[in-house]
């Protein structure tokens, strides 16, 4: 089934690259996205009920967490992808077959290499699937081929690839302290997790720091990110949504992987404060440029970096809690940013810009486009009763239960900032009278059918943690290593 899961997104990529007509390109590309998901949710399933699948003698396999990323990454690409016939429909006509062709075959290359990368046992075949990862979706930052669209590919390949070659150094210096303690050792998760107590503690850190920068730049933690706002921002709408929704996720997989391992062989108290410094700081510079943001796709790039230094604090926190809310706002974030950057891709098709103040009247001139963007928003900066303010809720209470009080009390004080900024951009889109030239009524109606879900779930996980869910992390925080005192 692990096999069928990457075929699915490979298979759909080669034949793009075969098929002439639109209506076929856009039929496999639907199909595969929707298959995905569903052969996503079956090996899910599979996991929740105690088995452990594993294919290509043993170079596949799934756990707790692997089956988490794996559901996120399906799911909203499945979403991603149902917006995206519409998207593309607008943005070109079948005169741009070319462009057409390249955008969907690169976007289910894209979804093979992050599931590839969160579904291999081997430390090895992770970095090339992260590293493809790189590859894919430069060219999609590019799609539009203007000059800043390409200074960003550009940028994005160079800082992502400077931060992957330091990832793979600290990856080989992983396992050389695996194998001058404990002899030879396969580079594979349960190898080196079953040999993390014999490690060189000395080795490891070094490693580790060398694994946070890495790993750190992919994931946009601060002050790596430079590239995220750039990326995010040129990306056509279903990419950007991927990209700031799932993308991510993949780079905290990793890091969270190797804190695992770390923990165990040098002790939970050297990783844990790296995470809450690295997490704060992330929330620090986020604050600082969302105060006055005048472009609303950066606005949710760099709310991106807030989020995921605050994943990133609920780890260094540690503890049942800290985790456990860091897993649930992986989910959240992932729901909540990818059904704002699709949105965003209604409001940039409606005005033709990105400039907030060349935005006005959007409850006007969209208003579905317009309450689901506001009804977004009150979500990502954590109102309830949304689910990221139960994962907000949690990460900080682990804060107060680990300490130090004062960076819980300087990263709601960030959060307060962050939330007045945010409001202030978004009234300034909302209200006031439209130009002129802007036609009423909101484009793309039926293609917003799909983020129903993303809503919908985000209440569910405001309001309660359904039994199934609640399966779904205590299996992905067994592999962690965390269990409820």
């Amino acid at each position: 089934m692990l096999v069928t899961l990457l075929l699915t997104p490979l298979i759909a990529a080669a034949l793009m690259a075969l098929v002439r007509p639109r209506a076929w390109l856009e039929f496999i590309h639907a199909l595969a996205a929707v298959g995905g998901l569903a052969v996503g949710l079956i090996v899910a399933v599979r996991v929740w009920r105690g088995d452990v699948p594993a294919a290509i003698g043993g170079l596949l396999r799934a756990d707790g967490l692997s089956a988490l990323m794996v559901v996120v990454i399906t799911l909203l690409g499945a979403i991603a992808a149902l917006y995206g016939l519409g998207y593309i429909r607008a943005e070109y006509d079948d005169t741009h077959l070319t462009r057409v062709r390249s955008f969907f075959g690169l976007f289910h290359l894209f979804l093979f290499t992050m599931l590839l990368a969160v579904t291999t046992d081997n430390l090895g075949i992770m970095w090339v699937a992260i590293e493809g990862t790189t590859l894919a979706t430069a060219f999609l930052v590019n799609l539009h081929n203007t000059p800043r669209s390409l200074e960003a590919a550009y940028k994005y390949l160079i800082l992502s690839s400077v931060g992957i070659a330091l990832a793979f150094i600290g990856t080989a210096l992983l396992y050389y302290a695996g194998a001058s303690r404990a002899g030879e050792i396969a580079v594979n998760w349960t190898s080196l997790r079953a040999a993390a107590s014999s490690l060189n503690p000395q080795v490891v850190r070094l490693a580790f720091a060398f694994i946070l920068v890495g790993y750190g730049t992919k994931a946009g933690l601060a002050p790596m990110h430079t590239w995220l706002p750039d990326a995010h921002s040129e990306a056509p709408a279903p990419i950007s949504a991927l990209m700031s929704g799932v993308l991510l996720n993949v780079g905290l997989y990793a890091l969270m992987r190797f804190k695992t391992i770390a923990d165990i062989a040098v002790g939970a108290n050297f990783a844990g404060p790296w995470f809450v410094g690295i997490g704060l700081l992330s929330l620090a510079v986020a604050a600082v440029f969302l105060v006055r943001q005048r472009n609303y796709k950066r606005m949710l790039a760099y709310s991106s970096v807030e989020h995921v230094g605050i994943i990133c604090m609920g780890l260094g926190f540690g503890g049942y809690w800290g985790v456990l809310g860091a897993l649930l706002h992986v989910i959240n974030h992932a729901l909540s940013k990818s059904l704002l950057f699709l949105l965003s891709g209604n409001i940039l098709l409606k005005y033709q810009t990105t400039d907030i103040r060349r935005v006005r009247g959007l409850l006007r001139a969209s208003p579905l486009t317009a309450g689901a963007f506001l009804t977004g928003i009150l979500a990502l900066i954590g109102l309830p009763p949304f689910g990221l303010f139960m994962s907000e809720f949690l990460i900080f209470r682990a804060g107060l239960e680990s300490g130090p009080v004062w960076v819980v009390v300087l990263g709601i004080t960030l959060l307060v900032v962050v939330f007045a900024g945010m409001l202030s951009s978004v009234n300034q889109m909302l209200y006031g009278a439209p130009f002129e030239k802007v036609e009423h009524g909101d484009v793309l109606r039926w293609s917003l059918a799909p983020i129903v879900v993303n809503f919908t779930l985000l209440l569910v996980l405001g309001l309660t943690l359904p039994h199934a869910v609640t399966e779904a992390l205590e299996a992905a925080l067994r592999v962690l290593g965390v269990t409820h005192a």
